[in-house]
This record gives C-alpha cells, sequence and structure tokens, in this order.
C-alpha cells in the first residue's frame, strides 16, 4: 500500500518507478491494452465513415460509447474502491478480447451476406456501447492500481511514466491501425488486436492480488459515491484541472474528423489517415518523455492554462489547413500541448487523493476527461452535419480558447497552483 504520508520527499530519480517490477508488469500490460483499444478506434472510425460516407456517424461512435461511460462512471468508482482490483481488472481486459471477437466476426464473409450497410453499422455501434461499459471500470481501475503499487514518494514519476506508457501505446495503436487496415484489411487487423489483447491479459495475470482497503468496503453505495464527489468537488485545484481538460476536450476534439480530413478533404488514403490520427499522440509523447526527465519545477497551473490556449490555435490551424504536412504538424504540436495538460492533471490527482478514494475520484475524473473525447467525437459530428467540416473544427478550437479565458479569471486558484 502506498504510503500516505504528506512529508514524505518525492524523488527525484527519474527511474524510480519503473524499477518496481510490478509497475512494469502493471505498464506494460496496459501498454497492450490501450494500444489495441486505439487501433481498434482507428479501424472503427474508419470503417464506419466508408459504410455511411456521414460524419454524423463517427460523432454516433463517439456517442454510443460515451452514454454508458457516463451513466457508469460513479457507480464504477465505487466498484474499483470495494473490489479486489486485480481480478476486476482481469475481468475487464476479458470482455474487451470478447467484444473485438464480435467485431472480427462482423468483418467476415457470413455477416456481409444479406446485411445492409446500414444494419452493419448498427451491429458495431451495439459493440461499441459494450465497450464504453466496460472502459467505464478500466480506467479507474488502472489508475487506482498505481496508487496501491507505488509508494508515495514515486508517484509524480509513476504518473509521468503512466502517461508515457498511455502514449506511446496511443501513437503506437493509432499509426499501426492505418497501416494494418491498408494491408491487412479489417479482418486482419481485427485479428491483431485480439492477439493484442490477449497478450494483455497475460501480462496482467502476474500482478498480485490487492485487497480492498479497510476504509472503502463498508460504505453504501450511494454514500460512497457522494463520499467521492464530495472530495473532489471541495478540492479547488483537482476540480479546476479536471473541468479545464474536459472542455478543451470536448471543443477541441478535432482528431474526431480527422477520416474525413483524410478521406475527402487531404485525400491521403487509410495510411494518411493513421499517421494524422497519430500525430497528436506523436507531440504528446514527446512532451511527456522530457517531463520524465525534466519535470516541471513551479507554475504548474497557469502553464497547464497557457498550453489548454495553445492547443485550442493549433486545432483552428488544422481546420483550415489544406496541406498534409502542415495537418500533421498541427495536430503534434496540438498534442505537446496537451501532454502538459495531461501530466499536471494525472500528478494533482494521484497526489491529492487517498488510496481508499483512488477509484471514487479516477472515476469522476473519467466522467469529466476521459467521457468528454467521446462527447467530443459526437459534438464534432453534429456541428460537421450543421456547419460543415472545416467550420465545425475551427468552431471548435475557438471555444477552446473561451473556455481558457474564463478559466484564467474565474479559477485564480488553478492559475497559482504549484506542487
Amino acid at each position: 500500500m502506498a504510503d500516505q504520508s504528506p512529508t514524505t520527499q518525492i524523488t527525484s530519480d527519474p527511474f524510480a518507478a519503473v524499477r518496481i517490477p510490478e509497475y512494469r508488469n502493471l505498464m506494460i500490460g496496459r501498454f497492450c491494452f490501450i494500444m489495441s483499444l486505439r487501433m481498434m478506434g482507428t479501424l472503427v472510425g474508419w470503417w464506419i465513415y466508408q459504410l455511411t460516407k456521414n460524419p454524423l456517424a463517427i460523432g454516433l461512435i463517439g456517442l454510443s460509447e460515451a452514454i454508458p461511460a457516463l451513466l457508469l462512471a460513479l457507480y464504477s468508482g465505487h466498484v474499483v474502491d470495494s473490489s479486489e482490483k486485480r481480478k476486476l481488472l482481469l475481468r475487464c481486459v476479458f470482455f474487451y478480447l470478447c467484444a473485438a471477437g464480435i467485431l472480427l466476426f462482423l468483418t467476415t464473409n457470413i455477416t456481409h451476406l444479406g446485411i445492409s450497410n446500414t444494419h452493419l453499422s448498427y451491429y458495431i455501434y451495439a459493440v461499441i456501447f459494450g465497450t464504453g461499459v466496460i472502459r467505464s471500470f478500466t480506467g479507474p481501475v488502472f489508475s487506482a492500481m498505481v496508487g496501491t503499487i507505488v509508494p508515495r514518494q514515486y508517484l509524480q514519476n509513476a504518473t509521468t511514466w503512466n502517461q508515457s506508457s498511455w502514449l506511446s501505446a496511443s501513437v503506437t495503436g493509432h499509426a499501426l491501425g492505418g497501416f494494418f487496415i491498408a494491408f491487412f484489411g479489417y479482418s486482419g487487423t481485427l485479428s491483431i488486436i485480439c492477439a493484442m489483447l490477449l497478450t494483455a491479459l497475460l501480462i496482467l495475470y502476474r500482478l498480485k492480488p490487492k485487497p480492498v482497503n479497510a476504509k472503502s468496503g463498508g460504505s453504501k453505495t450511494w454514500e460512497s459515491v457522494k463520499e467521492g464527489l464530495a472530495f473532489v468537488f471541495k478540492t479547488k485545484e483537482l476540480l479546476g484541472a479536471m473541468a479545464v481538460d474536459m472542455f478543451a476536450v470536448l471543443f477541441g476534439g478535432a482528431v474526431a474528423l480527422v477520416p474525413v480530413y483524410a478521406s475527402d478533404i487531404l485525400k491521403v488514403g487509410s495510411i494518411g489517415f493513421g499517421w494524422l490520427n497519430a500525430a497528436s499522440d506523436i507531440g504528446a509523447i514527446t512532451v511527456v518523455v522530457l517531463l520524465t526527465i525534466a519535470p516541471m519545477k513551479k507554475a504548474q497551473g497557469r502553464k497547464m492554462l497557457l498550453a489548454v490556449a495553445g492547443f485550442g490555435i493549433c486545432v483552428i490551424l488544422f481546420g483550415l489547413s489544406r496541406m498534409f504536412f502542415l495537418s500533421f504538424m498541427a495536430l503534434m504540436t496540438a498534442g505537446m500541448l496537451d501532454g502538459v495538460s495531461v501530466v499536471v492533471r494525472g500528478t494533482v490527482m494521484q497526489l491529492m487523493t487517498p488510496d481508499n478514494m483512488r477509484g471514487r475520484v479516477s472515476s469522476v475524473s473519467s466522467m469529466f476527461v476521459n467521457s468528454s473525447n467521446e462527447l467530443g467525437q459526437f459534438e464534432s459530428g453534429v456541428t460537421a452535419r450543421l456547419m460543415g467540416t472545416v467550420r465545425a473544427v475551427i468552431f471548435g478550437g475557438c471555444m477552446t480558447l473561451l473556455v481558457v479565458g474564463i478559466t484564467w479569471f474565474k479559477a485564480p486558484t488553478l492559475r497559482k497552483f504549484e506542487y
């Protein structure tokens, strides 16, 4: 169990956390899992757009995943805190493997006999709805596991490595997803995804059981949920970091419309689509690696807000671009700036959350941030249908700048925050 003493000195060793064998297993297993998720997301976005040629259809993917994630977010936090986390994590990864297997079955010739593109898209949405249920548990349980494995003095370092692992998997999954679609088709790509999920399951199986924290096991469900919400809302720095990230992602979800740009505007095909999808993650992982080696020493809250503002400007540039290289650079720079925000928010959450509430706080964070990815995808699809694709992306970037401006003046605690 991580030491919760507030006087524990934070380590300056950049490799402190990865020297812990169990933490390495968690990161490697999570890497394989997130890489599979990103490959599946890339494939489904491209697949749906090719079936429908409708930007709104891409938005409906996000909505399909966001609805269960939002509805179950608070309950999932209670379940994570009151459950043996290793067993819950293994179940989640197994169910995701089953979902990938269903999608693989939908790519076979058997299912295409007598099934229209419209009905096929409905089946895909149903599977994605199921993955939204699973993801409402996987995010909080992965985050909670970090705090139970890593001592408190290593948590800042572990959080940075955690984000680096996540982003590495994300960029790899996005890029390889596009390549695999081009060379192996949908069935071949989904077969690789299933193999990666099975690998993740086997690696995570090596983790030690995590007994339920004594302070977490006795609360009734609703009381437990209220306790988690109350903690987040009274911790202003944590609430502010979550809120600004949520609105930035909600309105700045330009990546959701990358299939439209790759197919119809930039005309770069599935390989170009994979690279554009990976661009923001390439930028983010570059920054996270730099911050692992040389962490920010002061004014982290102020730097986070400035980074989110720069993210909004990059989204606008992407919306205006008609050149592949410029579009790629805009998304990569946006990812670099988003990486700053991700590290600050993640570190604040790990340092300020007690062990017995990690699941609930992580679930609230997933409501604010993770679900906003899917809702942002839906928002982008709707605005693209109403305004056109280019105007929708520019609108999202402008709204991100507005959110930062409001937060700068209305949340001075976050602006002045340091750790």
